[in-house]
């Protein structure tokens, strides 16, 4: 997991795949919510909250494993609702590579 940049992108939905294709990470927050959202070993897809860490001190997942972006995009796990439910209301900030979170 890399560190959360400092300055929002400017992204819009239709851009979100594109944007996780190539960068494979990006941070989501939603009100006082931070999501992680990321690819595992480049196989499958995932949304991690960042207020909570397991016994490795990562970040804890709260979405199920797909397979796809277009899959991902539509899993409703922010309080029920999809990435697309809450874009309209969510901040994107990219992750950066490389930099351990503390």
């Amino acid at each position: 997991m890399g560190k959360k940049a400092a300055e929002a992108l400017e992204i819009d939905y239709d851009g979100l795949a594109d944007y996780l294709h190539a960068h494979h990470s990006v941070y989501m927050k939603v009100d006082n919510a931070v999501y992680y959202l990321t690819d595992c070993n480049y196989e499958a897809w995932r949304a991690q909250d960042t207020s909570l860490r397991n016994s490795k001190n990562h970040f804890v997942d709260c979405s199920a494993l797909v397979p796809t972006v277009d899959e991902f995009l539509a899993l409703p796990f922010v309080n029920g609702h999809t990435i697309k439910d809450v874009f309209s209301h969510a901040t994107f900030f990219a992750s950066m590579s490389g930099v351990k979170q503390p």
